[in-house]
């Protein structure tokens, strides 16, 4: 049997970068993606996986840097899968992800805005409030390892804090560690969820054992020592119950523009970015241009993170979720906010067939914030609804290009404006938002 080839050290020049910072090395039979490789650079490199059309490689040495460079602040950036741009500047990664977004719009959807919106910015460090975080007890380490997958293996990345969480969870990964190393169950606790609001922090531990009693004190201790909400999770969401305190307070956070409080589940979706997610809402209210007489259509609502504010100012809002236990968090903010005018209920938005009451009924403004897959269904019934103009936010850029190609070219809106909201700095995530008008 043929031994398989060893793979050596190889040396390139790097023509050109992908979106999500791998550089493009062209060598003879196939071109190779160096992560972490910038524009102009010669680096040396080894290849970690083959495809097909190319190969991926791993960066071994920059033997000449570009001037873009910069020094990342992360000690495990690189190892890491959790960024993949540190090592380029802020201002260079949006402007990456603008011409992402340009370059999707132009190629797949075929249209260009008139405008084009200022990037959305805050600080780039310890801005991520939802995260998931793996857990391995090592034996061969000595200690239990708590982060993100490694960029190219399914390992955990040996990490002791993390740049990009928030506080206080950027600084609690080697506490964690010690502590899950104390428990009975260390080998039978994969993940944790973190949930980060303005008032308290919390930790849900998923947990494949019942947690002994000695088990629970420490966790009792631990969110003690650290000022914490403990959640154990053995099963469905329907198995999470609260170790400490005694009495939660139920984790919110606050849209001041608009005398707006968001409360949210430690295991709910919630918008990764919070001083992001402020502007956020309050562009997009803005940019919908909503007036006191009209009926808006929030569809992908989830909690009511955009439907409460476009309550304020507008004469009713009818929130649309898939998600029966976020439209029940909804209708419980709406409550919690005295937002009488507006209304949610559950569909499936993948599935609606255009005769649904709501559609025929139309709407004067709409707000679309799908997930990665976009809007396709709902697009395709605009014209039924016959909003004079819809604000999209969107998480992918290439569904985006998609469903504006068929408002512009299909069904008669203009694109007026487009831009990128930077939700998730130093990743490859591109976040951003557009306006329709009839």
């Amino acid at each position: 049997m043929a031994r398989r080839r060893r793979r050596e050290p190889e040396v390139a020049h790097i023509r050109g970068v992908t979106h999500d910072g791998k550089g493009i090395a062209d060598l003879p039979g196939k071109t190779v993606f160096v992560a972490g490789a910038l524009t102009g650079e010669e680096v040396e490199f080894i290849r970690r996986k083959s495809r097909r059309n190319f190969d991926e490689a791993e960066l071994l040495e920059v033997r000449q840097a570009s001037p873009e460079r910069i020094e990342p602040k992360c000690d495990a950036f690189g190892r890491c899968g959790g960024c993949a741009l540190q090592h380029i500047s802020d201002d260079e990664q949006r402007t990456g992800k603008s011409q992402v977004l340009a370059d999707n719009l132009q190629r797949i959807g075929r249209v260009e805005p008139k405008t084009w919106l200022e990037p959305l910015t805050a600080d780039a460090w310890h801005y991520r409030r939802r995260a998931r975080l793996a857990v391995k007890d090592v034996p061969g380490k000595g200690r239990v390892l708590v982060g993100f997958r490694e960029r190219s293996a399914p390992y955990i990345t040996d990490m002791h804090r993390c740049e990009v969480l928030a506080e206080p969870i950027a600084s609690l990964i080697d506490p964690l560690s010690d502590f899950v190393g104390t428990l009975s169950i260390r080998s039978r606790l994969p993940q944790i969820e973190v949930a980060v609001g303005d008032n308290e922090s919390a930790l849900v531990f998923r947990v494949l054992d019942p947690a002994s009693d000695a088990d629970l004190e420490q966790f009792r201790k631990f969110g003690e020592q650290y000022g914490l909400q403990i959640w154990l999770q053995p099963g469905g969401l329907d198995s999470l119950y609260c170790v400490y305190p005694e009495k939660p307070a139920k984790l919110h956070y606050r849209l001041d523009a608009f005398d707006v409080t968001v409360e949210f589940s430690p295991v709910g979706f919630v918008q990764i970015n919070a001083d992001i997610n402020r502007q956020m809402v309050e562009r997009a209210v803005d940019l919908l241009e909503t007036e006191s007489g009209d009926r808006v259509l929030d569809l992908y609502c989830g909690i009511g993170n955009f439907s409460l504010p476009l309550a304020r100012r507008s004469r009713t809002v009818l929130g649309i979720e898939g998600d029966a236990q976020l439209v029940a968090a909804a209708n419980d903010n709406a409550s919690l906010n005295d937002c009488a005018n507006a209304e949610f209920r559950v569909t499936d938005l993948s599935k609606i067939s255009g005769d649904e009451p709501w559609i025929q009924q139309g709407a004067d403004r709409v707000l679309l914030d799908p997930a990665r897959s976009g809007a396709a269904e709902v697009v395709a019934h605009m014209p039924k609804i016959g909003a004079k103009r819809v604000v999209y936010v969107s998480c992918h850029p290439g569904t985006l290009a998609r469903d504006a190609g068929i408002m512009v070219n299909e069904h008669g809106y203009s694109l007026e404006a487009a831009g990128i909201i930077d939700m998730f700095p130093h990743t490859a995530h591109v976040e951003s938002i557009a306006v329709f008008n009839k």
